[in-house]
């Protein structure tokens, strides 16, 4: 490892050890492991609920993950180098971003877990990946081009976050993080397959934790709007 790389880790494991101390105070999580995590490449996919999800994710997932994000973090100088430091990979969301696929494939090629929401943005109801629509390919593209598994991710709860009132030490909302089984691609579904392997694979995941958990519909996906309504 580089004297550039371990800085890196140590500044991103700084940071992830920082904030979760910090949702400590505002969250209960019950962290399932359901599949196993793989110890070498591999993209990771999860539904977005809520701007925590990426702290949450990487505070208890047992993995470092380089995050894919939109580019427009990167506008202030402070952001950009905190991101870069974070060794967050940034995409155009407008276009055909080679370079960010470039630099994907890189850190794969290096064993590495990368980090995608494939929904493009934070999603709810109907909009959820969770309630059947429709997912970006490029996280499969990634995935198939790598030849290295897919981690599906679900996440639920984190929106409740918003309400400031959850962040009071007797009320602390409840997240759930569930990790289902690796996904690999098959020499002839290619991304497409792939992408719809993952899709069903997360609505399972879903349904098992509802399950396993006791869940109702009211713990499933809410709007931020919604949660900070709430008495």
């Amino acid at each position: 490892m580089t004297a550039r790389a371990a800085f890196h880790t140590v500044f991103y494991h700084g940071v992830v050890s920082f904030l979760k101390f910090v949702l400590h105070f505002g969250s209960r999580v019950r962290f399932l492991q359901f599949g196993k995590i793989p110890n070498g490449a591999c993209v990771m996919v999860s539904n977005h609920i809520s701007h925590f999800d990426p702290p949450f994710l990487s505070g208890w997932l047992p993995r470092k993950i380089d995050w894919i994000a939109m580019v427009e973090l990167f506008g202030a100088s402070w952001s950009k180098a905190a991101f870069t430091w974070l060794d967050v990979i940034p995409v155009d969301r407008h276009g055909d971003d080679r370079q960010a696929l470039r630099h994907a494939l890189r850190r794969l090629e290096q064993g590495h877990m990368i980090g995608i929401f494939p929904e493009g943005g934070i999603r709810d109801g109907v909009q959820s990946i969770l309630s059947g629509a429709d997912m970006r390919e490029g996280a499969f593209l990634i995935a198939a081009k790598a030849g290295c598994p897919v981690t599906p991710v679900v996440i639920l709860g984190s929106e409740r976050l918003y309400n400031r009132r959850n962040w009071l030490p007797w009320r602390r909302a409840k997240v759930y993080i569930a990790v289902g089984e690796p996904i690999f691609p098959t020499p002839k579904g290619g991304r497409k397959k792939l992408r719809d392997d993952v899709a069903a694979a997360l609505i399972r995941l879903k349904d098992r934790l509802v399950e396993k958990c006791h869940l109702t519909a009211d713990d499933l996906p809410h709007s931020p709007q919604e949660r900070m309504r709430e008495p």
